[in-house]
């Protein structure tokens, strides 16, 4: 009893501790004997005489980056969010089905920050307001802490990082919200996999009629962009490999239906993936329905617009529907927007430093914000004045090659121009600008560098409302509070156009690392950088790595890879809890 009493200790102290056994072993021989000491390596601390307030609204992918790669001792960091956990929403198509349980993909948020140097407090509750002009942030906690949701308190702040995601986009839909299913949180992962197995149970029972046993069976998804596409998949896969197995009277009577407003699903993916996946999903049997567009969901039927037939209306009889379509703005980001000058835009504008434009204390990261790229028409005054050191009133290539680096970091359209134009620098586009073959006595005054650049804006392009890009913007934005004080003294970003010295950051710059469509069957398709395309088996395998690795902690690592080998060995739970 005592040896186990050991263990249990031991085992206890090293999960707490893990990380910080920093023994020193000293050695020293007495009269040919061993003497050992240990005793903890504890570096002096600096003294931290004033903290900065950080508040964080929201623990999904953005917040959580920020929060993993915080690592300065001088801010005093308070997290506000409904939910306490972090979720992998890549996988919730996967909770759907049983194929990954639903805690294999959340990591409790306090686990994430407990080890860190940073003093972080965690508070359940939800932001009902922000008010930008005193700096404070009014919140309601949690209807699971409190039943009346009535409590009250209000967090000020002296950075505000806002990374609350967004709504569901019903685009005002009669009846979407009363009898569609969402695929946004953990919880909706869960309910629709209870809705599955509910169907099949009530299709099963002996008094229900034919026509009502394939209404029930009828799975609707509304949206084919890759949300929709992997669980209209994955549900095949599920009825397909284990339900037939466990409900052989019905099985013929399963129906899946995907509908698309646009011309074709995945829009967002290369065409050789659309038009395989268009392909595949006939041959399973999945209905892909395009151009036709959802103007009703009533209890029992969906109504649509067929855009492709002078604009027919249909009705469709269902047994579920699944709305994976659009995203839209939070009430309390509506109002926030209303109070700073952006009401009609739908989401918050920052720069390219994630500062919400008008509030240099507020950034917004995520799905609730869009990066207002400035354009490069707006500063040729600017950029003209920068460049022309001399003041002679032209531009030589030269001249314009020593601040073409700053440019091209301030506005990156300029480099992805030039690339799409097959040019090679700058010289090139000032030269088919001037038509002068010889480049380096190319002279341009404002009027012409004008004409040069008109068209570069054109490149300019909105970053996609994705986890990859939550993440990466937290992580900068850590580096950039990791170092805020470093770059006050020595600010390392490009010129300031439209004013003296430099920027104290670099601004942010997304770096796409591809994307994944599984399309069920062990089958993925895979789109990553340089163009390349890959569909097949080996993309699956591929999907499964780069899930696995991306996890948050080592614990979601390993639930994750053994949820997958449990449903290769066994099968999926059927089970409804």
């Amino acid at each position: 009893m005592s040896s186990v009493t050991f263990l249990q200790r031991l085992s206890g102290a090293f999960r707490e501790n893990q990380s910080h056994f920093k023994l020193v072993l000293l050695c020293t021989a007495v009269s040919g004997g061993g003497l050992l000491a240990y005793g903890e390596s504890v570096a002096p601390e600096e003294a931290i005489t004033e903290k900065k307030k950080v508040v964080v609204l929201g623990t999904g992918w953005a917040s959580t980056s920020f929060l993993k790669n915080l690592n300065n001792p001088k801010y005093d960091v308070q997290v506000v969010s409904p939910r306490n956990y972090f979720a992998f929403t890549p996988l919730l198509p996967s909770v759907t089905c049983g194929t990954v349980e639903a805690r294999s993909i959340v990591e409790p948020i306090r686990n994430i920050f407990k080890k860190k140097k940073v003093d972080v407090q965690f508070s359940e509750a939800e932001c009902f307001k922000i008010d930008a002009e005193n700096r404070k942030v009014y919140c309601r906690s949690s209807l699971n802490n409190n039943l009346n949701g009535q409590e009250e308190f209000v967090v000020d702040y002296d950075y505000l990082i806002i990374a609350v995601g967004a709504n569901v986009n019903t685009f005002n839909t009669p009846g979407v919200m009363e009898n569609c299913h969402f695929l946004k949180e953990v919880e909706d992962a869960q309910k629709i996999r209870r809705t599955v197995i509910d169907c099949f149970e009530r299709a099963n029972l002996p008094d229900v009629s034919e026509d009502e046993k394939k209404r029930i069976l009828h799975f609707a998804i509304v949206g084919g962009g890759p949300t929709g596409v992997e669980f209209a998949a994955s549900l095949h896969d599920f009825v397909n490999e284990d339900l037939v197995r466990l409900y052989p009277g019905i099985k013929d009577l399963v129906k899946i239906t995907l509908l698309e407003a646009a011309d074709h699903i995945l829009g967002m993916f290369d065409k050789r993936i659309t038009v395989f996946a268009e392909d595949k999903f006939r041959r399973d049997g999945i209905d892909v329905k395009t151009g036709s567009m959802v103007v009703k969901v009533s209890e029992k039927e969906i109504s649509t617009k067929e855009l492709k037939n002078g604009g027919e209306t249909k009705t469709i009889p269902y047994g579920m529907a699944v709305w994976s379509t659009g995203i839209g703005t939070r009430p309390f980001i509506k109002d926030f927007m209303t109070q700073i000058g952006q009401a009609s835009r739908r989401a918050v504008a920052t720069d390219e430093w994630l500062r919400v434009e008008g509030c240099n204390n507020v950034y917004a990261l995520g799905d609730c914000a869009t990066i207002n790229q400035r354009k490069v028409t707006e500063d040729i005054a600017a950029i003209f004045k920068k460049a022309d050191k001399n003041n002679s009133g032209t531009l030589t290539v030269k001249e314009f090659q020593e601040v073409m680096k700053d440019i091209s970091e301030r506005y990156p359209q300029v480099e992805l121009y030039l690339k799409n134009k097959q040019m090679r620098n700058i010289a090139d586009l000032l030269k088919e600008a001037k038509g002068d073959d010889k480049k380096e006595s190319i002279e341009l005054n404002i009027e012409e560098l004008k004409t040069a650049l008109s068209n570069v804006d054109s490149q300019m392009k909105f970053l996609p409302a994705t986890a990859q890009v939550a993440s990466q913007q937290g992580t900068y934005l850590a580096t950039c509070f990791n170092r805020m004080e470093e770059c006050e003294k020595n600010p390392e970003g490009p010129l300031r156009f439209r004013g003296e010295g430099r920027h104290r950051f670099k601004p942010f710059r997304y770096k796409h690392l591809g994307q994944f469509a599984p399309l069920g069957g062990e089958q993925t398709a895979a789109q990553l950088p340089g163009d390349w395309v890959s569909i097949g088996h080996s993309s699956q395998w591929l999907w499964y790595s780069v899930y696995a690795s991306k996890q948050v902690s080592w614990r979601t690592k390993a639930l994750v890879v053994s949820d997958w080998t449990r449903r290769f060995i066994f099968g999926r739970d059927s089970s409804s809890i």
